[in-house]
């Protein structure tokens, strides 16, 4: 199968007009009432969230220590140097300020008219729970639930960024961890299993802003056995082949234009 590409050099398009893309998109999701969306890092970067490993991502800065980004947000660093972890997270992993763009606005609607059964995201900023979305699935976690390591007590993400230092439970004291997945970390089982099942039976399975080479997460699109492929990403993946429709454009753009 060879997919349909748009490429965009230079304020022109390569290859298909851009209208047709849009076109032959929206026929695939006026068509279906099973569509999965699973999103990466791109995905909220036109809510001004850098993602990780472009040119100006997260990973492209080095920290102000030694320590690369990856060991920093590793679950040894966090347990050896809680302090530090705290700084660089607070810094570099909260946008208090972010709020759902076009993507995660058109995703809401699709889920709302009946067509959009789940949302698999690798994000933790939340965005798909404000825009109005019901299900959706943090492989990575989420920013806004942070717990107790002792007693499991359950605090904000206010709690989290008013704390001096390290955040410590009021109640018995201990640190409060943020649920997010460090690197070290294993995905939570329940929901990466029923993060398959929504692929297996999806009707289409609609893949954006993810390189796909971060595993386990990027695995589960082996996963989807249609014949309705979308990748959504500004640059290849290693699934291109094997897509329907590949769009090299805005996410954001791109699904506001079909609803």
């Amino acid at each position: 199968m060879h997919p349909v590409s748009l490429h965009r050099r230079k304020g022109k398009t390569v290859n298909q007009p851009e209208t047709e893309k849009v076109a032959m998109l929206l026929d695939i999701i006026n068509s279906s009432d099973n569509i999965v969306f699973f999103g990466g890092a791109g995905v909220s970067t036109e809510s001004n969230i850098p993602d990780f490993r472009s040119a100006n991502g997260l990973y492209s800065q080095r920290a102000k220590s030694h320590f690369s980004p990856e060991e920093m947000l590793s679950h040894t660093f966090f347990m050896n140097n809680t302090e530090d972890f705290f700084d660089y997270y607070k810094s570099n992993l909260i946008y208090k300020e972010a709020r759902p763009n076009d993507a995660h606005l058109a995703l809401a609607k699709l889920e709302k008219q009946g067509k959009l059964k789940a949302v698999i995201t690798q994000n933790i900023d939340g965005l798909h729970q404000m825009a109005g979305s019901k299900e959706v699935l943090e492989l990575h976690g989420s920013v806004h639930r942070n717990y107790c390591m002792m007693c499991g007590k359950f605090y904000t993400l206010d709690y989290v960024l008013e704390s001096p230092g390290v955040p410590k439970c009021d109640q018995c004291g201990e640190i409060v961890k943020p649920d997010v997945v460090l690197y070290e970390e294993g995905l939570d089982a329940d929901i990466m299993e029923k993060s398959v099942q929504h692929i297996e039976n999806a009707d289409v399975l609609i893949v954006a802003g993810t390189s796909l080479t971060v595993y386990p997460a990027a695995g589960l699109v082996v996963y989807y056995s249609g014949k309705r492929l979308v990748l959504i990403n500004k640059s290849p993946t290693q699934y291109d082949q094997k897509a329907r429709l590949v769009i090299n454009d805005s996410i954001g753009e791109t699904l506001k234009a079909c609803i």
